[in-house]
C-alpha cells in the first residue's frame, strides 16, 4: 500500500470570484487550496493556515498585491514562502517591481491553467529542495555538535590522564592541581576587563585555560623520587633538580604544538609549564624572564601557584593562614607578582578562601571514602 502523499497547500488571494473560480475548479485535485478576497483577508489566511506557495493579484480594494508582498517579507516567519503575482497589470515596470519586493514569478492575465500547473510545480520544487536542503543542513550540525562534543570529552580525558602522571608521583598534586585550576579561571575572569589584560583574555576561554592549567607541573614526571618524595626541605643541588620541571613540562608538550602546530590549548599549556616559576622581578626561573615578556598565563599561574603552596600543609611546615597567605601575596607584588594580577587577587581573596575550603573539604571526604573502601577489602 503505497503511502499518502500530502497535497501543497496554495492559497489563491484575488478580489475577483471568477478568477478564483476558474482556478479552484482546475487545481483542486492537485492542490490543497484556500483563497481570499483582499490584502488583509490573504495575511490572515497566510497566519492561520501556512501555506506553502500564494497566487497573489496586485490590484485590489484596500491593500495591494504588492502591499501584502511586502508585510509577507518583512515578517521572518513568512518570508520564505514563493509569491507568484497573477494580475492583469502587464507593464514591464510593474513586473520589476514585483520581483524587486521578493515574488519568484509574475503571470499576465488572462492566463493559462496550465502554465499556472507548471509554474506552480516548478516552484514548488524548488520550495521542497530547500526544506530537504535545510533538513540536511540542520542533520549536519547536530552531527557536527555531537562529534565536537565527543571530541572535547575525548579531550578532557586525555588532559585528566596526562595530569594524573604527576599526581602518581606526588599525591600532594592532585588537589593542588584542582584547586589552583579555580584560581586561575577566576583570576582571568576578574581581569577581563582590566586595561592591559583585556585584549589578550577576551579572546581566551576560561575554562580552556583552566584545563591547561592542570598541566602546569606535569614536567614532575621527570623528577626523581629521592627528591620529589623527600620528607623534608631540599638542598640547594635538589632544588636545582626540582627546577627541572618547568623544563620538562615544557619538552614534553612542546614535541605536542611541534606536531599539532595549530592547536592553541597545546601552546597555552606549553606556555603555563614552561613560566610559571618566572617571577616579574626577572629572578625566576628556568629563563629568568622579567615583567611584560612572562606571559600572561604564566602570570596568572603563578600567583595561583604560590598562594595554593602556601596555605596547603607539607610535611617540612604548617598551612599559613588565609590573612597571612593575602598578605604575604600582596608584598610580592612587583617583585615576584604582576602587581595587577595581585590587586585582582587580593579582590578574590574571600572567593579563593570559598574554593580551597571547598575543595579541601570534598577532598578529605573522598579520602576518608577510599580508607574505607580499603579497609573493608
Amino acid at each position: 500500500m503505497s503511502a499518502m502523499v500530502t497535497k501543497s497547500k496554495v492559497l489563491i488571494v484575488d478580489d475577483t470570484d471568477l478568477n478564483i473560480d476558474i482556478l479552484v475548479d482546475a487545481l483542486s485535485d492537485r492542490y490543497n487550496l484556500f483563497t481570499a478576497l483582499d490584502g488583509e483577508s490573504a495575511l490572515a489566511q497566510v497566519k492561520a493556515k501556512s501555506p506553502d506557495i500564494i497566487l497573489l493579484d496586485v490590484v485590489m480594494p484596500g491593500m495591494s498585491g504588492y502591499d501584502v508582498c511586502t508585510k509577507l517579507k518583512a515578517n521572518p516567519a513568512t518570508v520564505d514562502i514563493p509569491v507568484i503575482f497573477l494580475t492583469a497589470m502587464t507593464d514591464i515596470n510593474d513586473k520589476a517591481r514585483g520581483f524587486e519586493l521578493g515574488a519568484v514569478d509574475y503571470m499576465v492575465k488572462p492566463f493559462a491553467i496550465l502554465e499556472v500547473q507548471a509554474r506552480l510545480d516548478v516552484h514548488l520544487s524548488l520550495l521542497n529542495a530547500k526544506k530537504a536542503l535545510k533538513q540536511q543542513n540542520e542533520l549536519l550540525e547536530i552531527k557536527v555538535r555531537e562529534r565536537t562534543q565527543e571530541l572535547s570529552v575525548t579531550q578532557n580525558v586525555i588532559i585528566e590522564a596526562m595530569a594524573s602522571l604527576a599526581e602518581t608521583r606526588d599525591q600532594e598534586t592532585g588537589d593542588h592541581v584542582m584547586r589552583t585550576r579555580f584560581y586561575v579561571q577566576l583570576l582571568a575572569v576578574q581581569l577581563t576587563s582590566h586595561p592591559r589584560f583585556k585584549d589578550y583574555l577576551q579572546l581566551l576561554d576560561p575554562d580552556e585555560l583552566g584545563t591547561a592549567a592542570t598541566l602546569h607541573d606535569i614536567g614532575k614526571v621527570g623528577v626523581p623520587d629521592h627528591i620529589l618524595l623527600k620528607p623534608g626541605r631540599l638542598t640547594p643541588e635538589e632544588f636545582d633538580e626540582i627546577k627541572k620541571h618547568t623544563l620538562y613540562g615544557h619538552n614534553i608538550l612542546n614535541k605536542l604544538v611541534k606536531r599539532l602546530p595549530n592547536n592553541a590549548f597545546l601552546k597555552l599549556a606549553d606556555e603555563i609549564a614552561w613560566t610559571h616559576h618566572e617571577k616579574w622581578d626577572g629572578s625566576g626561573y628556568p629563563r629568568g624572564l622579567k615583567g611584560d615578556d612572562i606571559p600572561i598565563p604564566g602570570r596568572l599561574m603563578a600567583i595561583a601557584d604560590v598562594y595554593d603552596a602556601i596555605i596547603s600543609p607539607r610535611v617540612y611546615k604548617g598551612p599559613m593562614s588565609s590573612d597571612e597567605a593575602m598578605a604575604f601575596i600582596l608584598s610580592q607584588a612587583g617583585t615576584h607578582f604582576d602587581p595587577d594580577i595581585a590587586t585582582a587577587f587580593y579582590d578574590l581573596s574571600e572567593t579563593f578562601q570559598f574554593v580551597a575550603k571547598e575543595l579541601a573539604d570534598e577532598m578529605m571526604v573522598n579520602e576518608v571514602k577510599n580508607e574505607n573502601t580499603e579497609d573493608a577489602g
